[in-house]
């Protein structure tokens, strides 16, 4: 069984791994504050976990970052964990038309929102006098990367050296800072990623050929993603810190060159 967390805000939590986050942390009876910028899907979730506090906020808006990190205060109990899953997927190239307006819109959300976030929970996690966890959901794109991701790919790197600083920053105060790299996830940003690439009426095909990329032969489901979420928040984790960690079936473990021996059985 899992150890017991205190309370716990997951960004993103309306859908996707924060979604999975925010449901996996609730099973172990901790207090959840899920965060999102969408307030319909932010109200089906808590209808399923009535003790969950819905924050409506959205990470690229600092004054609403703060407004929902209020709220946590005026219940007086801090944080114990902090789950940054909120994030967008870009594509472009850097010499692409719009390319500083989409690197701006990356950052914006994908790296700033983290870092607020961090900014309002660490002084919460502090207050309570027994550290905290951080968790952020980073990507195996924070390593390599596909065509056409410049910005998306820079932010993910960008997230992995963050958490490596806020670790070694808060480390004296037992807060312990991990990043989560996933592959490819099923997650709506994933089925729109294979609409706008392999067409509406393809998708499952689409990501069933995505999912092949992978040695484990599939996608993941962002269940499995929250496992290690919920572990790296959990005591379970207490001498984890500073560690990016892939879940990612394999992918990085491949090489893509395909042998002499390979080619001819093909």
């Amino acid at each position: 069984m899992s150890t017991k967390l205190a309370p716990v805000l997951v960004t993103g939590a309306a859908a996707g791994i924060g979604e999975a986050a925010a449901r996996r942390v609730a099973q172990t009876g901790a207090r959840v504050y899920a965060l999102d910028r969408d307030p319909e899907r932010l109200a089906a979730l808590v209808s399923d976990l009535p003790d969950a506090v819905p924050l409506v906020a959205d990470l690229a808006e600092p004054e609403s970052v703060a407004a929902a990190f209020s709220r946590v205060d005026e219940d007086g109990d801090g944080l114990a964990g902090l789950v940054c899953a909120a994030g967008i997927q870009t594509y472009g190239t850097v010499d692409a038309e719009d390319a500083i307006e989409t690197f701006d819109r990356a950052f914006s959300v994908n790296v700033r929102g983290v870092f607020l976030a961090a900014h309002h929970a660490v002084p919460q996690m502090r207050r309570t006098g027994a550290g905290g966890s951080i968790v952020v959901v980073s990507s195996v794109q924070a390593y390599m990367a596909q065509h056409g991701v410049a910005a998306y790919a820079a932010t993910k790197g960008a997230l992995n050296a963050m958490v490596r600083a806020m670790s070694v920053d808060h480390a004296h105060e037992n807060i312990r800072v991990n990043a989560v790299c996933p592959g490819s996830v099923d997650t709506p940003m994933l089925r729109w990623a294979a609409a706008e690439f392999g067409g509406a009426e393809n998708v499952e095909a689409t990501i069933a050929q995505w999912g092949r990329s992978h040695p484990l032969g599939r996608v993941a489901q962002p269940s499995e993603v929250a496992e290690m979420i919920e572990f790296l928040l959990s005591e379970r984790a207490s001498f984890v810190t500073g560690a990016d960690i892939k879940v990612d079936g394999g992918l990085t473990s491949g090489n893509a060159v395909v042998l002499p021996d390979e080619q001819e059985q093909a």
